[in-house]
């Protein structure tokens, strides 16, 4: 009888420990699937940290791009486009604008204010936020009001590289000005490189030149010899 109940308890009593070890190991193993689960969820939906009439910035090699956000994952940018001058198709112009539909929507000035994902409007690229609110020195308008001109603006316009482009959109929105700091930039760099003195000294020496080895003082030839270094040293 005591080998009977001996063999009863290492058979029937030692599996409760083991079965909260393996209860254990169970709870264990649903949370670590419940996270990695979760976890690519997070990461899809880091853009809910985002708030409604955010100024979203996504750097690119040669410029920044600039948005407004509208909330559910939903980005108003302005970009060229030059698919809309050929084709009525609302599918095809809603698709992702590649490079190529980009550079000729720039060389036509054809561009549309539209509604991306965050995703496509990122383009694999940093988001920055609301950093214009530190350069510009007018206050940022309530989110709702941001929100509202960035979708009343929506659809196509005319777009210029200078004179309106996608920070000139985003900064009427948020700050009610049309100000871009990127065309400032440019300007002040093509100023420097063709508009300085050394430039207009070398044009002049260079119209002298062209006058004295073509033998040539007629008027046709010494006016723009006299008036493009005279221009150039004016404005530099």
């Amino acid at each position: 009888m005591f080998a009977l109940r001996l063999l009863s308890l290492l058979f029937i009593a030692a599996p409760r420990p083991l079965g909260k070890e393996s209860g254990r190991a169970c709870e264990q193993r649903s949370e670590k699937e419940r996270e990695s689960q979760q976890r690519p969820a997070k990461e899809r939906e880091g853009h809910l940290l985002f708030q409604r009439g955010d100024l979203l910035e996504v750097p690119r090699t040669l410029f920044t791009h600039f948005g407004i956000y509208l909330g559910g994952g939903r980005v108003a940018h302005l970009i060229p486009d030059i698919l809309p001058v050929f084709s009525k198709d609302q599918w095809k112009i809603g698709q992702m604008v590649t490079n190529g539909r980009l550079i000729l929507g720039v060389l036509v000035k054809c561009a549309s204010v539209r509604v991306d994902s965050v995703e496509d409007f990122a383009y694999g690229s940093q988001i920055l936020v609301n950093r214009m609110d530190q350069a510009i020195s007018r206050p940022p308008l309530g989110g709702e009001e941001v929100a509202r001109r960035a979708e009343q603006l929506r659809g196509s316009v005319r777009y210029s590289l200078l004179w309106y482009n996608c920070e000139h959109y985003v900064m009427y929105c948020r700050y009610g000005t049309l100000v871009s700091f990127q065309t400032s930039q440019f300007c002040r760099t093509v100023r420097r490189m063709f508009l300085s003195r050394r430039l207009a000294k070398v044009t002049a020496v260079l119209g002298a030149t062209l006058l004295v080895c073509f033998r040539t003082a007629s008027a046709c030839a010494l006016l723009p010899a006299i008036t493009l270094p005279f221009i150039i040293w004016m404005a530099s």
